[in-house]
């Protein structure tokens, strides 16, 4: 009998992660730094991915999206996500309309939804204003670093 972890055969296949962050406008920075630096949130969920021996297969950047939207449940409904991460609450109730009702519709489906749960990055002005210049320049080759 194969494992539910096995592929068709019999290899250890690695959990495959959808990584969601909140996508949350550059005018909100200085209130909640976190919220606005999907960049943050996204390599907190591959952490946390890879502290399970996860993969983070997806990243998502959402903001007050419906609990049923295509664009969460395609690789679902294709067989490539076992699971759903997000750093915390507090973001799935920025990127999702209802987290309540996304949480039941991953029961219905046999998804796990989880949220990595470790700290959040304390932010100076520096951090700031990378994030900042980051956010604000997209089209000028700017990569953030």
């Amino acid at each position: 009998m194969e494992d539910a972890g096995d592929d068709a055969v019999g290899h250890a296949r690695r959990v495959r992660v959808t990584a969601i962050a909140s996508l949350t406008p550059l005018e909100e920075l200085d209130a909640d730094p976190f919220l606005v630096d999907s960049r943050s949130q996204h390599a907190m969920c591959a952490r946390w991915a890879a502290e399970h021996g996860y993969v983070v297969t997806r990243e998502l950047v959402v903001h007050a999206l419906r609990p049923d939207h295509r664009v969460l449940w395609a690789d679902v409904d294709a067989g490539l996500v076992d699971l759903f991460v997000a750093p915390s609450r507090r973001v799935l109730e920025r990127a999702l309309r209802s987290v309540d009702e996304f949480t039941a519709e991953c029961a219905r489906r046999g998804v796990r939804l989880e949220t990595a749960g470790l700290a959040e990055p304390a932010y100076d002005a520096e951090m700031k204003a990378r994030i900042h210049r980051r956010l604000s320049m997209p089209t000028a080759g700017y990569d953030g670093c």
